[in-house]
């Protein structure tokens, strides 16, 4: 638990965020004392040594070299000689990032090492998790109880955030912010005039303005207010905030959305492929708004059908290095938490322009394939199009034709079931993985307290779906990569790529497997797709499998947006691509953009540009995924508290231990 701190930083204090020029580094300080070890020197030959002259900057030297001594780094002898504490410094600095493990340690990640720099936490010089740091290695380890190198942090080069998200406490004296972050192991000290008409128990974001050196808390200013902590808004509101998701637009990018056209003119008609008299259909959950995938289907004289993965042409209206624009590849993706969809377009796009309503014309980029029932494709196009959907399916409503057999368009959803039965067949003969994360859904009232929470269900009607989506993707991807003529830069893409799961980890899980009596066979790594998907079908219906699922699902790497045509793990795809859901996902854009490209015989594009831009989706799918598991926390929390008040008792199995505490899955 955190200490409350109650006394103000004072301003004369030296502050770690803007460091007098005048003022040598502390490791400049520790490096001449070393050097100088024989000498002893004090003080006053520090100042002399670094020519500090102002008596200004004097005090404020004299203020560092003391809370180097509070801080254990320097010892200061009764005859006021200085000497290094404790260890022998080895002199060479490393620069890394700072990931807490709690409050008393944290290590320094240095890239391209396999060893991590453990460091106290009375000797971390205000770093906070995840900045960048310099870091003086010691000569020796003597608190690391893992035995490798241990170090203190010398220099903090850049901050990884400023701002909070916590509960305000208001006093008479003093105010202080108890940060939500796990990681964030120090509250924030308020200053009356600061803290902008908050109150008590209000969930506020707090941006740190100063952190003077002798202070054990930073000072910090609050620039939103949230509401009060517990209620549904602000509490959600704070989800998006910790993990830096916007979930307002800016006036600029709602005047853009607003001058889209909604008209399709004769001439855009003509650009493209006509689908408006064939059948079509979107399948989606009941609450969906945003339809951006749509199937079609019609059979050919030769014997064949022809099936189409129609998408939302969102890149005809978003024109590059538009406002709009600038907004979607800042965001990357659209955020689903458990009450609220935060899109990464505005709704006139999202629910409205771009969204595959039936009963009208919409403009769509396709894929389009000419199958036999085994799901062999003969023939494949891909391009814009125009089409015009018969029906909006809801997932329930095609399930239900699947099992009876009966209902609208019963022919064509049996026939493309068959179709996408075997396209699922075929993969997971190739090494696909069949591990399937448990997923949960809530039912909420008017003001979102949690009434009913239910574990979603996967049947054919989204495995319909998936399979046709994911065929789609695939074949974009090997697309684009088999028109390469000459260096791999010529038609640079877009992939999604998977890596190999972590071989420890696997190994680890097999470890765990066997308590429960099951043999997970890792000696060759070409078939461990086959060991994972054996487990699968072993565990199922067992009390175990959730627990021993879970553990195998985090084996895996994490899938990620690259410009290199790496494959796939999961799927078993040489070759994969996000190419059918731009509504919801920027790099699907960015796919949309150079498919077309590729396909008017475009010259090679800028890779670094897309690579960094890879990137920053992967960081921001991160965070979105991330802030959707907090919110499903959150609730689940909520609901089992609301439980307890009634008496209920539940069994559960431990599924993780931690140092803060267990897990328990119910």
């Amino acid at each position: 638990m955190r200490k409350k701190e109650t006394k103000r930083p004072t301003k004369d204090s030296p502050s770690n965020a803007k460091p007098n020029s005048n003022i040598p580094e502390p490791d400049q300080v520790l490096k001449f004392i070393e050097k100088k070890s024989e000498h002893k020197p004090k003080i006053s030959d520090l100042i002399r040594e670094f020519n500090i002259r102002k008596n200004q900057d004097q005090e404020a030297f004299k203020d560092m070299v003391f809370l180097m001594i509070k801080n254990g780094k320097i010892i200061k002898g009764k005859t006021g000689q200085l000497k290094i504490a404790g260890q022998k410094m080895r002199g060479d600095i490393k620069q890394g990032r700072v990931d807490f493990v709690n409050a008393r340690y944290a290590y320094v990640i240095v890239e391209g090492s396999d060893k991590d720099i453990w460091v106290s936490g009375m000797k971390m010089q205000n770093a906070l998790d995840g900045d960048i740091v310099e870091v003086m290695v010691y000569e020796n380890s003597v608190n690391n109880p893992h035995k490798g190198p241990e170090g203190e942090i010398t220099k903090i080069i850049e901050r990884k955030r400023d701002e909070f998200v916590g509960k305000i406490e208001i006093s008479n004296r003093f105010s202080f912010v108890r940060a939500d972050s796990r990681k964030m192991y120090v509250d924030i000290f308020i200053p009356a005039e600061l803290v902008n008409k908050a109150e008590t128990g209000d969930k506020v974001v707090v941006k740190i303005i100063e952190w003077p050196g002798r202070a054990k808390s930073p000072v910090g200013k609050v620039i939103k207010n949230l509401g009060k902590a517990g209620t549904n808004d602000a509490e959600i509101h704070s989800i998006l905030e910790e993990y830096g998701l916007p979930y307002e637009f800016a006036e600029s990018v709602l005047r853009d959305a607003e001058n889209i056209s909604e008209k399709i003119s004769p001439e855009e008609i003509k650009r493209r492929r006509d689908f408006r008299n064939t059948t079509t259909f979107t399948i989606d959950p009941f609450d969906a708004k945003d339809f951006d995938d749509a199937l079609s289907i019609r059979p050919l004289e030769n014997g064949l059908w022809e099936i189409g993965v129609h998408i939302a042409d969102v890149t005809h209206y978003v024109k590059m290095n538009s406002v709009l624009e600038k907004e979607a590849s800042q965001r990357a993706t659209s955020v689903y938490l458990v009450d609220r969809v935060v899109p990464m377009l505005p709704e006139k796009l999202s629910n409205g322009l771009c969204s595959l309503r039936p009963n009208e014309d919409k403009l769509t980029f396709s894929a389009v394939f000419n199958m036999d029932e085994e799901g062999k494709i003969h023939a494949e196009w891909f391009g814009r199009t125009i089409i015009h959907s018969n029906r909006r399916f809801t997932y329930e409503e095609v399930q239900e034709v699947i099992e009876n057999g009966t209902g609208d368009y019963d022919k064509e959803i049996l026939l493309m079931n068959k179709i996408a039965y075997k396209l699922r067949e075929e993969r997971f003969r190739k090494g696909s993985i069949g591990f399937e994360s448990v997923e949960v859904k809530f039912k909420l009232d008017e003001n979102g307290v949690p009434l009913e929470v239910v574990n979603k269900v996967r049947k054919d009607a989204h495995k319909l779906i998936e399979d046709f989506m994911l065929l789609a993707n695939k074949k974009v991807a090997e697309f684009v990569y088999k028109q390469r003529k000459g260096p791999a830069e010529k038609n640079t893409m877009v992939y999604r790529v998977h890596d190999n799961p972590n071989s420890e980890k696997l190994a680890a899980l097999a470890v765990f497997a066997k308590k429960f009596g099951y043999e997970v066979r890792l000696e060759d790594e070409g078939k461990i797709s086959t060991a994972l998907n054996k487990l699968s079908v072993d565990v199922e219906g067992k009390p175990e499998q959730n627990v021993l699922q879970s553990l195998a699902i985090r084996t895996m790497a994490k899938a990620i947006y690259t410009t290199e045509a790496e494959p796939h793990f999961g799927l078993a795809f040489k070759h994969y691509t996000h190419f059918t859901s731009p509504i919801r996902r920027y790099p699907d854009m960015m796919v949309h953009r150079l498919l077309q490209h590729y396909l008017d015989q475009g010259k090679p594009v800028d890779k670094k540009m897309l690579e960094e831009q890879c990137q920053h989706s992967s960081e921001m799918e991160k965070k979105a995924s991330e802030a959707e598991r907090a919110s499903i926390k959150y609730k689940q929390v909520e609901y089992m508290s609301i439980l307890a008040k009634e008496g209920d008792t539940f069994e559960g199995m431990i599924s993780g231990v931690t140092d803060f505490g267990i897990f328990v899955e119910i």
